[in-house]
């Protein structure tokens, strides 16, 4: 088969910009090589992949600032990658974009245990974050369950959550501060080590905005006191619904516990086969966690306990010992890896009210069953958080079309519960054309204006989030 011959301008135009980003980069952190750039055409969604038209590994703000600025003379899209571990599709590049990752900007820069602020550069991966201050006894509490891998930038792109953020709040909760560099190289600090700064609140414009409004290169964290103590408990019901009721009923009394975890059979299943955690053979599991002194423990556990017994539990299950609590969060932090030993799987990301759990939960299943599709249930109960692992064979043609439209209806149904599209997964391409069914057309472009003052020629990330019909004559498409 005769190749297709390169375009000699297009060439040309690659050798100019690859030329003045050596000029203002070192030799190592840029990366045309088609055999190299192969690395990022995707991230953790990958059903999608396009390799880029190169890559830049900045190691300072000041790197990243002269990269931006070439891109931004010559007119070149530029796609922010922190780990490369979004679901949803937020880091995957175009052919024409120059993917810029800060990886390599991985340092501690500061730490304040007095006032209890950490900043760090943002290619630091979530758990370096709490491994830095643990010897001090403190911790950062957004806690993603690929917290081992995920980078704070990324965290605050897609503003992530976590199993404990029932209590503690996600990533906009926990940022304090941010350096931003803008498209055109302008280097800005937003917020700052203390609890609220003056003037507009453009921090909590740029925590979740999926990297459309600038590159974040370090950010103010607050830290925290690790608790007197926590213990987790394993309540088993025969089915879903049961378990979703019980979870309001908890959320309803007033007890606020650190976490409420939600795993269905599927998932129980895969997941004890995997990490052997010892978990229950039941229909579904709730992992509660509570934390404070021993009396504290005692009375939130009791007060749990009472309200699930009204739900009639299989088992109840308080862990005795570290190791035991260990293994049932291990369990649980599993749950994706054990899952994609077994199966293809797509993972949603809605948020909806924790009263609607019921009623959703049996609604995946009616239309699980409809799709033909098995569906595996884990996520943050507590906070409504869902993520349904959409189970499909992705060397059956079709499947993964099938697969796609039964997760746009599950979303859909999360809006019409009073939810929204995503908790903590972000937009990305994956639910981009979905956002109509949440906003209406002055709401999208509301939001749009806003991308407009921090990137007026659309080049940071631009065929994210918004659907590619509504941003066409923005992106000059």
């Amino acid at each position: 088969m005769q190749m297709p011959v390169p375009n000699p301008d297009v060439l040309a135009r690659k050798a100019a910009i690859m030329a003045r980003l050596r000029a203002v980069l070192p030799a190592d952190a840029v990366i045309d090589d088609p055999n190299e750039t192969r690395a990022y055409e995707c991230d953790a969604l990958s059903a999608y992949r396009c390799a880029p038209l190169a890559v830049v590994l900045p190691r300072t703000t000041a790197e990243v600032a002269a990269a931006l600025r070439v891109c931004h003379e010559e007119g070149v899209p530029v796609v922010p990658r922190g780990a490369g571990t979004s679901l949803a599709g937020g880091s995957m590049p175009s052919a024409d974009a120059v993917v810029l990752g800060v990886a390599r900007m991985n340092r501690v820069l500061a730490v304040d245990y007095a006032d209890r602020v950490i900043r760090v550069e943002t290619g630091i991966t979530n758990l370096a974050v709490s491994a830095a201050v643990a010897e001090a006894g403190f911790f950062y509490a957004p806690d993603p369950s690929s917290q081992l891998a995920c980078a704070i930038a990324g965290n605050i792109a897609m503003n992530s959550g976590g199993a404990h953020c029932l209590k503690y709040g996600v990533t906009t909760n926990n940022l304090l501060g941010v350096t931003l560099v803008t498209m055109a190289g302008e280097v800005v600090e937003l917020g700052g080590a203390y609890s609220d700064a003056g003037g507009l609140d453009l921090l909590g414009l740029i925590c979740g905005s999926e990297g459309q409004l600038g590159v974040v290169t370090e950010a103010t964290l607050r830290i925290l006191p690790k608790p007197e103590g926590a213990r987790p408990v394993l309540i088993g019901f025969d089915s879903n619904e049961v378990a979703g009721a019980c979870v309001a009923d908890i959320i309803r009394a007033g007890v606020l516990p650190v976490a409420i975890e939600f795993m269905d059979r599927p998932c129980i299943r895969a997941t004890e086969d995997f990490a052997h955690a010892g978990y229950p053979d039941c229909e579904a599991l709730l992992i509660v966690e509570v934390e404070g002194s021993a009396a504290e423990i005692a009375e939130q556990l009791a007060l749990i306990r009472e309200i699930a017994l009204r739900h009639a539990p299989v088992e109840f299950r308080e862990a005795r010992n570290e190791d035991e609590a260990r293994r049932i969060w291990l369990g649980r932090k599993s749950a994706f890896g054990a899952m994609g030993q077994i199966n293809d799987y797509m993972c949603l990301d809605g948020t909806i009210p924790v009263s609607a759990l019921p009623l959703v939960l049996r609604r995946i299943g009616e239309l699980s069953r409809e799709a033909g599709l098995d569906v595996a249930n884990v996520f943050h109960a507590g906070d409504g958080n869902m993520h349904p692992l959409i189970l499909y064979n992705a060397n059956l043609p079709g499947d993964q079309e099938r697969c796609e439209a039964l997760g746009a209806e599950i979303l859909k149904l999360c809006v019409e519960v009073g939810g929204c599209l995503t908790g903590e997964h972000g937009v990305g391409i994956e639910k981009r054309d979905l956002m109509v069914v949440q906003f209406a057309p002055a709401d999208l472009e509301a939001q749009m204006r806003v991308k407009d003052v921090f990137d007026p020629g659309w080049l940071l990330n631009a065929a994210k989030v918004f659907p590619l019909a509504v941003s066409a004559g923005r992106r000059g498409a």
